[in-house]
């Protein structure tokens, strides 16, 4: 009775089986299902490739191979391994972490479909070449190159792009993950993103962004939020409060800057506390001169006499009117 060489039992979702028995009989019978290709590798390379039907082997039928290793019919057996490739689509799932440009987290996950269109291309690259010879094997392979491909492409964006402009972005990742599965003999039907998240840190920087405010705004919120943070782990209670309030409304009043205008460094006149544009020599209110020592001078509280930061506009200790 011939060796029947056949790929039983295959599963809806299973995209490669090796043959178990490298010894082949010439005249064996290759029976190829619907939606299968059987190629034959030997030594890492794929050589031969049957479409569906049965198939009797024969020189005649397996020329790559008796040619390479100068097969004769009749020296029975030979040594080859059958390795048969579904052809219909596949669906996978896919995540990674990615950085953007400014190095801001990101949590990234979706989905894919892909068809292998080239099954000895895919045969030498993929089963010989990585040693992929099960279907949990190639899923990790692919999801593996997918994730890879994912996080090079998103950290050529920003986290405002990365997040407004997902669709745009996903059509791009989608192209050039194609191009380079195409060069394994694969086809990415479609991918698609399912979720983008950052750390809590950058969403909040992202609410800012989104809300036209510039980044010298954001960081200005960032500060104002790190003085009170910094001030109430060093001198606690309602100590860093007092002295947080003397430092926080300076950082905050300055004029919100338009999104891509360039954040310009203020000061305070010791005159009449107006903010100005740092290097300035006069006030632009009062006309009063702007040396460096009086810059940074303070003043005692009238009422109460204690200590007030320049261009503090109420007492932190009792709260008068200066």
């Amino acid at each position: 009775m011939p060796q029947i060489v056949e790929w039983r039992g295959a599963g809806q979702d299973d995209i490669v089986f090796r043959y178990p028995v490298e010894e082949i009989q010439w005249g064996a019978q290759l029976v190829v299902h619907e939606y299968e290709v059987a190629v034959f590798l030997r030594d890492g390379k794929a050589y031969d490739v049957f479409g569906p039907g049965r198939h009797t082997l024969t020189t005649m039928n397996l020329p790559l191979l008796s040619k390479v290793f100068s097969l004769a019919f009749g020296k029975t057996p030979f040594k080859s391994s059958v390795i048969f490739v579904g052809t219909k689509q596949f669906a996978g799932k896919w995540g990674a972490k990615a950085q953007t440009t400014e190095l801001a987290p990101l949590m990234v996950h979706g989905a894919f479909w892909f068809k292998i269109t080239e099954p000895s291309l895919f045969v030498n690259e993929v089963v010989g070449g990585q040693g992929a010879y099960t279907t949990p094997q190639v899923n990790e392979f692919v999801r593996g190159f997918i994730n890879e491909r994912t996080i090079d492409e998103m950290s050529k964006y920003d986290l405002s792009t990365a997040f407004t402009r997902l669709d745009e972005t996903s059509v791009t990742v989608k192209v050039n993950i194609n191009d380079a599965l195409r060069r394994l003999g694969t086809d990415l039907v479609d991918f698609k993103f399912e979720g983008i998240d950052t750390s809590e840190e950058f969403r909040e920087r992202l609410f800012w962004i989104k809300q036209r405010a510039g980044t010298g705004d954001v960081l200005r919120m960032e500060t104002a939020r790190d003085i009170g943070k910094s001030l109430s782990q060093a001198q606690g209670g309602g100590a860093a409060l007092g002295a947080g309030m003397v430092l926080i409304p300076q950082v905050m009043n300055a004029p919100m800057q338009p999104s891509g205008t360039p954040a310009v460094a203020l000061i305070v006149c010791p005159s009449c506390h107006s903010q100005i544009a740092q290097g300035s020599k006069f006030c632009p209110s009062c006309g009063a001169t702007m040396a460096a020592p009086a810059a940074a001078a303070g003043s005692n509280c009238p009422k109460c006499g204690k200590p007030v930061a320049a261009g503090a506009k109420f007492c932190p200790e009792c709260g008068q009117k200066i």
